[in-house]
């Protein structure tokens, strides 16, 4: 699944809160240590690592494609 994002980057915990994973930001640190998710192939469980467009995020079984949101590059998610 393509998800487009705005701006340089997404953290994960805003990434999670976007999917509609989590309700709260503050669910992300719960959501990070019971499920398996992976940033690029290697594993992650800091709620504040930065997802860039092109990067690639499985999320247990669920894979998420990044893009950048056509045009819009200089406004913050």
């Amino acid at each position: 699944m393509k998800v487009e994002i705005v701006g340089e980057f997404i953290k994960l915990g805003q990434l999670l809160k976007k999917l509609d994973l989590i309700p709260t930001g503050g669910m992300a640190k719960f959501f990070v240590k019971s499920h398996e998710i992976k940033i690029n192939n290697i594993p992650s469980q800091a709620r504040n690592a930065k997802i860039r467009p092109g990067d690639t995020v499985w999320i247990d079984t669920q894979v998420y494609k990044i893009v950048a949101k056509v045009g819009a590059n200089s406004e913050k998610e």
